[in-house]
């Protein structure tokens, strides 16, 4: 399925009293902080690596081929677990044979304490917050990972003021499931339909929005083409709004005008 960019001038004004966000490669740069950690992690492990060795190694790892996260996200493996299996795989593809438990545990442990070190929010975001509270519209984040380790990635990233945050463990829902969306729409004190909500993934956030009724927004920062999609979800993904950056959601809401009447 081919992006379609069917971003259109202020399509939402009027009509959105609330804005929620997906946070990690949507309000954090988490690819490039989880790369730094990678590095810090493993360079002992792989001494002759070149810059362009890590970048391949980070792309595999976040690729996650066998899907760990998500087996995480449904029960199957503890964080720290989905964490040290994603390394296995990278470490297994490149035929380092020396990745046992303890090397592991040592990994996972080196990872953790470097990766919030690398912990920033995107350029666009700080605008697009401040824009919202220039215009009133109260806003909040729906992640799918547990809400006290995505509560300190916001305030490490400086977003503390982001106060709504809906994690997996608060409703035992992840996304695309409709009950996490409504209880981030619960707190902001919205209905799913006077609510936008902005998300990297497609499926998961773009598609798990609009099913929930919301005014769904796929941020698509790298041009990824769009998956396919069922026949049942082929009408809702055609009426995502597609935007490149946040700096484009300031014109889907119309916060340009309007602050430049306040």
């Amino acid at each position: 399925m081919a992006p379609i960019n069917n971003l259109d001038p202020a399509p939402f004004p009027g009509r959105v009293k609330g804005v929620l966000f997906d946070i990690d490669e949507t309000l954090v740069d988490l690819y490039r902080a989880m790369a730094d950690a990678m590095v810090f992690a493993s360079e002992r492990l792989l001494p002759d690596f070149t810059a362009a060795d890590w970048e391949d190694f980070a792309a595999l790892y976040m690729a996650d081929p066998l899907e760990y996260y998500d087996r995480y996200v449904a029960g199957e493996f503890t964080f720290a677990q989905q964490r040290g299996l994603r390394a296995r795989v990278v470490f297994d593809r490149l035929g380092f044979l020396e990745f046992n438990d303890a090397v592991e545990q040592r990994w996972i442990s080196d990872f953790e304490t470097a990766q919030p070190q690398s912990i920033q929010a995107f350029a666009d975001v700080i605008p697009l917050l401040d824009a919202l509270d220039a215009a009133g519209i109260p806003y909040g984040a729906v992640s799918n990972n547990v809400h006290d380790y995505q509560r300190t990635k916001l305030d490490v990233a400086g977003l503390s003021r982001i106060e709504v945050l809906v994690g997996i463990d608060t409703v035992n829902a992840s996304k695309p499931d409709p009950a996490i969306f409504l209880e981030g729409c619960r707190q902001l004190g919205t209905v799913p339909g006077e609510t936008m909500y902005v998300g990297d993934n497609f499926m998961v956030d773009g598609v798990g929005a609009a099913n929930a009724g919301m005014h769904s927004v796929w941020l698509n920062r790298s041009g990824k083409v769009a998956p396919d999609v069922s026949e049942g979800d082929a009408s809702v993904a055609a009426g995502l709004r597609v935007v490149t950056d946040l700096d484009q959601v300031h014109s889907l809401l119309g916060l340009h005008t309007h602050a430049a009447r306040v």
